[in-house]
């Protein structure tokens, strides 16, 4: 599928979706919202005839005095109102009036008279001076047919309540102007949609334009050609130009120089193995002859690390390679357990040195998948940095630990910590500690290795401080 194309199909969806939840969100509301505000008017009016009832119900006249009289009038009247192309002739209204115990003494629509309303919740609550009101079913199998009813105390002089007035109207008589509102959403949410689309195939052709030409400029950069960026604009053009900044900067010497460092930092410990045996194998004479067994055992050691530097120095350049696509071009399934020994055996002569030994614990067996000489590498790396900041004499703890799913190879060491601001910078190349004796910083860029590396296996590395001093490194694996 095209980009123009999906750029469309996503931008319509999102439009789409958004006008539909919309509609439906006013659909929705409409109804209730209409209803709201029609108790609203009913709270008032059930105030205003409550007033104007008072009088003939504290007389004992409420059923056939001047109140009742009129209410009976209102129902022969013929409105004749036109509320936005709707019809209004006669009244919806419904009034009944109950004494201080709940029942009805008086009933517009004169059916009710005598029965118990004590009960229902638009008298229950304003006999005890709360806001009375219900919405009830006249057809209990038609939730059409509901009626909101609103109450209004009746009180003597002395504040006291001593009746109820109710207004009733059915919901029914808003059905029309809800039904009209909900039309009116639809078709302007349909309105939008049309909007929507016509918008949608204008800002694709667009958008498909200037990515177009920003793609036949990268596949001619990639093929080698001479380019120039692409004549786009805004965001697209800065684009543009940081491609033609990116391409300039890749074809210069500053992507060779850091694996320059990189080569240079993992290349220290094996020409040091071999510039030791080389020394010693110079310093035999005739007056202090070597072993022959030592002899061989030196020139063994030259020879391998000799290969294995050669072994290095392939794959760093394949990990420069594959860097960008952050993934093993091969993998193969290993076991974590003796790939720590030997990357302890590797750092025996810095262990020496630091007068730092190594206690390995953990499972007998953990499985991952990927590239054993990275993987030994970057947990050398983590025991090299543990032996340098690590006191003269104590024990380094390297454990290979699997968790569920994952596999977490641990380095502690018992020395100062870390500093919390150097914390979040441990992984950064070229950033580097001072060492506790004094010594010169390190290239910064071990730590950078390891991260890399477990990056490109799909886990991840860490440092933090341990309590009770000291440091904690780790190497989490996804298992095998």
């Amino acid at each position: 599928m095209r980009i123009g194309l999906r750029i469309f199909l996503g931008y319509f969806a999102i439009v789409a979706l958004a006008a539909l939840l919309l509609a439906r969100v006013f659909v929705a509301e409409m109804k209730p919202g209409v209803r709201q505000a029609m108790e609203d008017t009913l709270v008032d009016t059930s105030n205003v005839l409550a007033e104007l009832a008072t009088d003939d119900f504290l007389a004992g006249h409420i059923a056939d005095g001047r109140f009742a009289t009129r209410v009976a009038e209102l129902k022969g009247r013929d409105f004749g109102a036109e509320i936005w192309g709707f019809g209004k002739r006669a009244t919806n209204y419904r009034i009944y009036v109950t004494d201080a115990h709940g029942i009805v003494v008086y009933d517009s629509d004169g059916r009710d008279v005598g029965k118990d309303y004590s009960r229902w919740n638009d008298v229950y609550r304003t006999l005890r001076g709360q806001y009375g009101a219900r919405s009830t079913r006249s057809d209990p199998g038609d939730d059409a047919s509901t009626v909101m009813h609103v109450a209004a105390p009746l009180r003597d002089a002395s504040g006291r309540i001593v009746g109820v007035l109710t207004v009733a109207k059915p919901n029914q008589a808003l059905a029309p102007f809800i039904a009209r509102s909900q039309a009116t959403v639809m078709r302007w949410g349909w309105v939008l949609m049309g909007t929507a689309l016509a918008i949608g195939v204008l800002m694709a052709w667009w958008m498909s334009r200037q990515l177009g030409s920003l793609r036949r400029y990268a596949n001619a950069v990639t093929a080698g050609e001479r380019a120039t960026p692409p004549k786009t604009t805004g965001e697209f053009g800065e684009l543009g130009q940081a491609l033609e900044t990116m391409r300039a900067r890749l074809e210069g010497k500053q992507y060779v120089e850091q694996y320059v460092h990189s080569l240079t930092h993992e290349m220290k410990s094996p020409l040091a193995a071999i510039r030791g045996s080389a020394e010693l194998l110079e310093e035999a004479d005739d007056s202090r002859p070597m072993e022959a067994a030592d002899r061989a055992r030196f020139a063994t050691n030259i020879r391998t690390q000799s290969e294995r530097l050669a072994a290095m120095i392939d794959k760093l350049l394949a990990l420069a390679a594959v860097e960008h696509r952050q993934h093993l071009e091969t993998r193969e399934r290993i076991d974590l357990v003796p790939l720590v020994d030997e990357a302890i055996a590797h750092c025996a002569q810095r262990l020496q040195a630091a007068d730092v030994t190594v206690q390995r614990s953990g499972d007998a067996q953990a499985w991952v998948e990927g590239d054993a000489f990275l993987l030994r590498q970057a947990v050398a790396n983590f025991i090299e940095n543990a032996a340098a900041f690590s006191p003269a004499g104590s024990t380094i703890d390297a454990s290979v630990v699997r968790e569920g799913e994952r596999v977490s190879v641990v380095v502690a060491d018992r020395g100062a910590g870390i500093p919390d601001y150097a914390l979040p910078r441990v992984f950064e190349r070229f950033y580097s500690l001072p060492r506790p004796d004094g010594g010169s910083r390190s290239s910064g860029l071990g730590l950078c290795f390891v991260a890399e590396v477990a990056a490109l296996h799909a886990g991840t590395a860490t440092l933090r401080n341990r309590e009770g001093g000291g440091a904690e490194a780790t190497l989490d694996l996804p298992a095998a």
